[in-house]
């Protein structure tokens, strides 16, 4: 069956040559990934996910291997879950194409339990690093072994979003929307806070996810959330679980599909791919990457090109949330 970005390619015209790659090189390198797991004992209730690049099904010859293992249902002291994190690391290590240690924040390679990211929304219990693994579990996640498991822990934090009493018909989920949006000003604000504690280090390829990437991700959760002025309230779940299954760009040429903006849709996803094949280059990356802030960025032809695609990628979205179509609804509930 054709995905939605199959869809917009067709109904366009356009070939996406660099996200389709991608995704192609995610779907065996994961079939690879879990090989090394085969012979591993994982229990029946948990799984390896990977997120980032993995998780959106745009990998790269660069992308870390930010995984963790997850367990559906609560910590048990008396039955330690299977695998560990470090038996799942030194599988990966085996890969004869690389493996990519998590970033430094902590927020992977652990073990994960999904009661706790359910119990623990709002308030002072819930953490950045809580609120992060949360959302990546909904927005970009991948599994490497027992799928049905991901699906499952996913459905549940849906579930679990629209049990409150407010989830009306023709209504988005309030609850819902306001941790998406605040998990996107999060990204934002913690991106000042690296640079600031990193003393700018790799400040340029952070500014490039932020402006393309990240925000196509957080694009990828709202839309569906908007979308649901359109269900009754006994509709909306299946829709988002649907919706949350799908790849994050596949998410986003749904909404440009539904609503007949395929001339908006293309030149969003010509900019997004044009991005995905230049972060895919390692000279790129690592000009990025030795970018320490603004003045550099300025002094950088790579970085203005990727400032260009991220204004090209602004426009196809505020095209889609702010026309006909999604304008009131974005207004009412996007904003207040």
């Amino acid at each position: 069956m054709a995905t939605p970005l199959d869809q917009l390619q067709q109904e366009t015209g356009r070939t996406f040559a660099a996200l389709m790659a991608a995704r192609e090189r995610t779907s065996a390198r994961i079939a690879e990934r879990g090989a090394l797991l085969a012979d591993l004992a994982v229990d029946p209730d948990a799984t390896v996910v990977l997120m980032g690049s993995w998780g959106r099904h745009e990998l790269t010859s660069s992308s870390d291997d930010d995984y963790m293992v997850l367990v559906r249902g609560t910590r048990d002291e008396a039955r330690p879950p299977r695998p560990t994190v470090e038996q799942v690391a030194t599988r990966f290590a085996r890969d004869p194409r690389g493996f990519s240690a998590p970033g430094q924040e902590g927020i992977f390679a652990r073990v994960v339990f999904s009661a706790d990211l359910l119990e623990r929304i709002g308030l002072d219990d819930d953490t950045n690093t809580n609120l992060t693994r949360r959302m990546l579990l909904l927005l970009e996640s991948l599994a490497a072994c027992h799928p049905e498991v991901l699906a499952g822990a996913r459905r549940d934090v849906i579930d679990d979003y629209l049990r409150d009493s407010s989830v009306k018909d023709f209504r988005p989920p309030r609850f819902l929307l306001n941790d998406v949006v605040r998990y996107w000003r999060t990204i934002g604000v913690d991106f000042v806070a690296k640079v600031r504690k990193r003393d700018g280090q790799g400040w340029g390829l952070r500014n490039a996810k932020l402006r393309t990437s990240r925000k196509l991700l957080f694009a990828s959760g709202l839309l569906p959330i908007l979308r649901c002025h359109e269900l009754t309230a006994a509709a909306i779940p299946e829709f988002l679980a649907a919706q949350f299954a799908l790849p994050p760009t596949d998410r986003v040429a749904d909404a440009f599909l539904r609503y007949g903006k395929l001339v908006e849709g293309a030149a969003t996803f010509d900019a997004y791919d044009a991005f995905t094949q230049l972060i895919d280059d390692g000279e790129v990356r690592a000009e990025l990457n030795a970018i320490d802030g603004r003045a550099a960025a300025e002094a950088s032809e790579r970085f203005g090109q990727i400032a260009t695609l991220g204004a090209a990628l602004d426009r196809g979205l505020i095209s889609l949330l702010y026309g006909p179509e999604l304008a009131a609804t974005t207004q009412r509930y996007g904003i207040f």
